[in-house]
């Protein structure tokens, strides 16, 4: 196995706190109904639309057209968006500082709308610690396609072997193996700093 020198990041529910149910749950008293529309209405699906670059303005007005009925909640995912991050997940955000003074390249790597992603990049200061960032919405690749992978090894130099990709996804984590790349499955911080510290890149304790 190859030293790593590089680490890849993703970011919703590795570094960021993201869930549509921070916002919804102000919005339906129902939790079964709040459920119901995030599955059948503002589904996964249609959100990873605006992670392959459609714009946020579009895929509203198209929703709505199908479900004027839900037109408040539907707005409330483009014009509340930032509610469904109530802030960053803090000891990931302490492995990417200690990792940063250790001399590790840091990169991030993540699905996600470019609209969104400039206005999180706005608010959330530890964004501009990556050496480089490779956003799904501005690239119209998605994880766990190969392309998007290897765009970021072309774009920074990086050797596959020697780079750690680190996300909540297991189907992204096989994605990134599958292009040579070691992979962590993302399960909380704590289990984290002890991969980390098994790889040789953390002291261990």
């Amino acid at each position: 196995m190859s030293k790593i020198d590089t680490v890849i990041f993703d970011v919703g529910n590795v570094l960021l706190d993201w869930n549509p149910r921070h916002l919804y749950r102000k919005l339906f008293a129902d939790e079964e109904r709040m459920e119901w529309f995030l599955a059948n209405i503002c589904t996964p699906a249609w959100n990873l639309e605006q992670d392959r670059g459609r714009s946020f303005p579009e895929a509203v007005r198209q929703l709505i057209l199908l479900h004027p009925e839900w037109e408040r909640e539907i707005r409330a995912f483009d014009e509340r968006w930032h509610e469904m991050i109530p802030g960053e997940i803090a000891g990931s955000i302490e492995l990417l500082s200690t990792l940063k003074q250790r001399g590790i390249r840091l990169f991030a790597l993540t699905n996600f709308s470019r609209e969104k992603y400039e206005e999180t990049f706005a608010r959330f200061p530890f964004l501009r610690e990556f050496e480089g960032v490779i956003v799904s919405g501005q690239e119209r690749l998605l994880k766990p396609d190969a392309a998007i992978f290897r765009l970021l090894l072309e774009r920074y130099a990086c050797e596959a072997s020697r780079c750690l990709f680190i996300d909540d996804s297991a189907r992204n984590v096989e994605g990134a193996r599958r292009i040579g790349m070691q992979a962590l499955l993302f399960t909380g911080a704590a289990d984290l700093e002890r991969d980390l510290e098994r790889l040789g890149l953390l002291p261990a304790p």
